[in-house]
């Protein structure tokens, strides 16, 4: 008689369980994704990585990639190669936003920089224009004195 009432419990506790997880609410499905067939590549090439920002018009970020997310370590991470990749993972992470023409803005010194730019070409993506937008100070910071010796 025990084992019945024992069983009847765990039952109870069991279908407990399933309603409480049927009456979680679910989760929103992702929203359709505007297409974009025009919009801004941002590559900032420095000597120790290269980062891809696939953008529209307005600035918001479709796919970003990096050569450490790309799975390179150390100082591959600043190769050309590591930059074509680079951009065929942004390009595959927007894959359904459809872009096909691109603004491309570069800012840094690194090696990577023409290896992007000729990565998108090699994805069917048409650069529109390129644009350098790399930081240089005009009179910058005071130098330091001359050294006594």
């Amino acid at each position: 008689m025990e084992d019945k009432q024992t069983t009847t419990a765990v039952e109870q506790t069991a279908e407990k369980a399933k309603s409480a997880k049927s009456a979680k609410p679910k989760r929103k499905t992702n929203k359709a994704k505007p297409s974009i067939s025009h919009g801004r590549a941002y590559i900032q090439a420095t000597y120790n990585n290269t980062i891809v920002t696939l953008t529209d018009l307005n600035g918001n970020v479709v796919s970003w990639s990096s050569a450490g997310s790309s799975g390179f370590k150390g100082p591959k991470k600043s190769t050309p190669y590591a930059a074509s990749l680079v951009v065929k993972n942004a390009l595959d992470k927007a894959g359904d936003s459809g872009i096909k023409e691109v603004n491309v803005f570069i800012s840094g010194v690194g090696q990577g920089r023409e290896g992007a730019i000729r990565a998108f070409q090699a994805n069917n993506i048409s650069v529109l224009s390129i644009k350098d937008v790399t930081p240089i100070p005009h009179n910058g910071c005071r130098a330091p004195r001359p050294r006594r010796v």
